[in-house]
């Protein structure tokens, strides 16, 4: 029986990590066959490729004067077109491949934030019918049962693993009910340290993400400087704007990335800190019954 439920342990502790590799799998798939239809990809860059106004000008010279309202017109209208045209995919086209890797940082962050929402909870981690049934069990005295019901892959959870531990070191020690408690404060500690660790997946991304908008940022005031240097110092606005366009993106998408990234951190170290500390004190009136000795 011990060793199916470590079986089973072992699989349900495995099929988290799987998941989000798979996700995240699933997302490199999907940007890279994006990236391989140069026909979509021109469909959606193009109109922020051309100029308009650059377009309208021969067609000042061939017409003449008399057409200078109606290009003038033509010019606003382009103009304007243009300033609607540009959407959030020509803003993360020109943060480059910098820009690309925090965005599929963020999606990692998301898939994080989304499995944390459903696996860290209280009802996920402490279901009241489990507790409930092994405080019956551990009130009648039948030790067995309790364990039992612990050791069931459907009811396992953080209180079940600690109630576990507790319950077999009262069954297989001789002093049992006066070292059970340090063995379900091991396994709570245990428990609590694996579910930091989930977390810590967020505390990195919200530390990356910045420092690669920074790395964008040189990038991008490198080139500028380069470009002024061949220019012999007689670069246009239009040469730099690029440049630094690019180290204004990924920094802005660093941020954007990282903010969110560590406030979600904060939120779910602090929901684990206040479901462990319930969990704690739920878990000793259920075993207290324990402490008599045998």
């Amino acid at each position: 029986m011990q060793f199916h439920r470590d079986l089973n342990s072992s699989r349900f502790s495995r099929w988290l990590p799987w998941l989000r590799l798979s996700v995240v799998v699933a997302c490199l798939w999907g940007a890279t066959n994006l990236l391989n239809q140069p026909g979509f990809i021109a469909s959606l860059f193009a109109q922020g490729e051309l100029n308009p106004a650059i377009v309208a000008e021969p067609a000042l010279e061939d017409v003449g004067p008399t057409a200078a309202p109606g290009s003038s017109a033509s010019e606003s209208t382009a103009s304007d077109s243009g300033k609607a045209r540009r959407t959030f995919l020509t803003t993360i086209r020109d943060g480059g491949y910098i820009g690309v890797i925090i965005i599929l940082l963020s999606m990692v962050a998301l898939g994080f934030i989304i499995e944390h929402s459903i696996t860290i909870t209280k009802r996920r981690l402490m279901p009241e019918a489990v507790l409930d049934q092994v405080e019956d069990l551990v009130g009648r005295g039948d030790v067995k049962a309790a364990i039992e019901c612990c050791e069931d892959p459907r009811n396992y959870s953080l209180a079940s693993e600690v109630m576990l531990a507790g319950l077999q070191r009262y069954q297989n020690s001789e002093y049992g009910f006066a070292e059970y408690k340090s063995a379900a404060e091991e396994a709570g500690e245990e428990q609590t340290a694996r579910l930091y660790r989930k977390t810590d997946v967020l505390s990195v991304i919200g530390a990356i993400a910045p420092m690669l908008g920074l790395f964008g940022t040189v990038e991008g005031m490198i080139g500028a400087f380069n470009t002024i240097a061949d220019s012999k110092g007689a670069a246009q606005p239009d040469q730099l704007a690029g440049d630094i366009g690019k180290a204004l993106i990924t920094t802005w998408l660093g941020l954007v990335v990282a903010i969110p990234a560590m406030i979600a951190f904060s939120y779910f170290r602090n929901k684990i800190d206040s479901i462990v500390s319930e969990c704690g004190k739920r878990v000793e009136r259920v075993l207290t019954p324990l402490s008599r000795k045998r």
